[in-house]
């Protein structure tokens, strides 16, 4: 009797306890993402460029954010430092070569909490063909219904480096800086 009883309260546990909020899937809002760089030239100044065109999605749970996931893709083409013979260049086989690697792409392998809003992103970045682990971090900002939108939104700020040469982006190494500054500000919709 004391079998059954046992068994029958741990049924009852296991069946009245609190389930887990499983991460919540988000596409990331193209319109409320900025996906910029900055890189010294020269010694002279520190020129910033963006890509005008990026997409992604994001698994995310704001209670167990180590659950979380992020994918994202980037058009290289779409890259713009507000001078056309410049991004002419820069789209060329000296640098992000477009034609031949048209994407680059991050998805995360590992993300751990560092604060009440803010954490670590680990993920693996793709850029001419080459992939690189790459650690981001990230600033949660805040999430709740948009007042613009009226959808769910989440909405986060990452910073990195990286190293250019890394990838095999070596053109004009060291006048024009290997270490580029990664600044990405982002608003996620839930789907």
């Amino acid at each position: 009797m004391k079998k059954i009883l046992s068994a029958a309260v741990l049924f009852a546990s296991l069946t009245t306890a609190p389930a887990f909020a499983a991460p919540v899937a988000y596409k990331i809002d193209p319109g409320h993402l900025s996906v910029a760089f900055i890189v010294n030239h020269l010694g002279f100044a520190n020129l910033i460029g963006r890509f005008n065109t990026a997409a992604g999605e994001l698994s995310f749970d704001k209670a167990a954010v180590e659950t979380s996931s992020l994918s994202v893709s980037i058009d290289a083409a779409s890259i713009d430092t507000n001078h056309a013979k410049r991004d002419e260049h820069l789209r060329s086989p000296d640098f992000f070569n477009t034609k031949e690697f048209p994407k680059l792409t991050f998805k995360s392998t590992k993300i751990e909490k560092t604060g009440e809003a803010t954490g670590t992103l680990t993920g693996d970045l793709t850029m001419l063909g080459v992939t690189k682990p790459v650690v981001l971090n990230v600033t949660f900002n805040k999430d709740g219904v948009s007042a613009a939108s009226k959808l769910e939104t989440a909405g986060f700020s990452a910073r990195g480096t990286i190293k250019r040469s890394d990838f095999g982006m070596k053109y004009g190494v060291p006048n024009i800086g290997d270490e580029i500054q990664i600044l990405i500000e982002a608003e996620a919709v839930k789907s």
